[in-house]
């Protein structure tokens, strides 16, 4: 957090405005951006700490003021050495406008706060400008972590950051598949930072909102039988399908990270085994996403591994036991879950013909063991 304003570092003047017993009139002006006689810095110091003033007035009209600063005092504070509690306080207020935010971010007293703040929250240009200072992202990483994991960053400079990060040899745990987006990346051409989206940028753009557009509340999975009994891309979804096919390995991991449900139970049964074990470490998995991807049996054995590694997942009951259903779940995985199961389903288990002979038996040996 940004270092507060020491009060007593302010001039006599602002010292006086800024004061809980100063006239409400005189500190309505000042939370105005006006008090005659004040520089920039000290003036916009004033604004700043009357923004969280008890006069819920006087706040008001600070927050607004720095929404929509004077040109006059603007100018005169971006050219001068802000403290950082005043950086970071112009810097949220002013989220639109790149010309302020350029000089923000280059300024020598700037808060590590305040640039991961636009990092996690910023737009596609906010995000550029946080991109381009790649010693700042080496000297903290965590910065890496947040751009590659805000939607609105774009898929070249997420591309170029964790290339970056991969040179270094830094592992980002705040990238949930950082190690699969950086395998992904190995023998690839890195864009170089252009001011124009790439290509790659465009699809991953209109992938998102496609995705977004065809999110549904409810837990639906992507695919159907066909009449030959093999998998087929449900209709509704078979434009997304295709978007996604066009994507390179990169862009999938970072969609199946990042994208919506119906994105993550298409990536799941990808081929390659990273855009896969990527949608198993997604943050944005929820437990019916788990529910359906447990059950299906065409996803990976690697896939399967990971969802029954996370004790998040195993807390559910119909999880367990899909895993140890499913045949394609590691039989070490299986077999410890099976004393965790209902002992009516471990019966059920011991003479089903859709599971395999060694789950049967590890049902069987468990019951009998029970039994002594």
């Amino acid at each position: 957090m940004a270092p507060p304003i020491d009060i007593s570092s302010l001039p006599g003047p602002a010292q006086k405005l800024v004061d809980p017993s100063a006239p409400p009139k005189l500190q309505e002006l000042a939370a105005r951006g006006v008090a005659p006689g004040l520089k920039p810095p000290a003036m916009l110091a004033v604004v700043v700490l009357l923004a969280k003033s008890e006069r819920a007035d006087v706040a008001a009209t600070a927050r607004a003021t720095l929404a929509a600063l004077p040109p006059p005092l603007l100018a005169g504070a971006l050219a001068s050495d802000l403290h950082p509690a005043v950086i970071d306080a112009l810097a949220r207020a002013s989220e639109g406008k790149l010309d302020v935010l350029d000089k923000l971010v280059t300024m020598p007293r700037v808060d590590l706060e305040t640039i991961e703040h636009l990092a996690r929250t910023g737009t596609e240009a906010i995000t550029e400008l946080v991109a381009t200072n790649e010693a700042r992202l080496l000297a903290h990483p965590r910065l890496i972590e947040l751009l590659y994991m805000n939607r609105a960053t774009r898929m070249s400079t997420a591309d170029r950051i964790v290339d970056l990060a991969r040179r270094n040899g830094l592992e980002l745990s705040g990238i949930p598949a950082f190690r699969e987006a950086a395998a992904a990346l190995e023998g690839e051409l890195i864009p170089e930072a252009s001011e124009e989206p790439t290509p790659d940028d465009v699809l991953f753009t209109e992938t998102a909102a496609l995705a977004d557009a065809l999110a549904s509340p409810a837990p639906e999975d992507t695919h159907e039988a066909s009449d030959e009994g093999a998998e087929a891309v449900k209709p509704k979804f078979k434009p997304l399908y295709k978007l996604i096919a066009d994507m390179s390995i990169s862009q999938k991991v970072r969609r199946a990270q990042l994208g919506s449900k119906e994105e993550r139970l298409l990536l799941v049964r990808d081929r390659n085994r990273l855009v896969a074990s990527a949608v198993a470490r997604s943050p944005m998995l929820q437990e019916d996403d788990v529910n359906l991807i447990t059950k299906n049996r065409n996803v990976s054995e690697e896939v399967l591994r990971i969802l029954g590694s996370n004790a998040e997942w195993l807390k559910s009951y119909i999880i367990k036991r899909n895993l140890v259903e499913n045949p394609k779940t590691p039989l070490s995985l299986s077999t410890r879950l099976i004393p965790l199961l209902r002992d009516a389903d471990v019966r059920q288990l011991a003479k089903s013909k859709n599971v395999t002979a060694a789950i049967q038996e590890a049902a069987r040996r468990h019951l009998d063991r029970k039994k002594q």
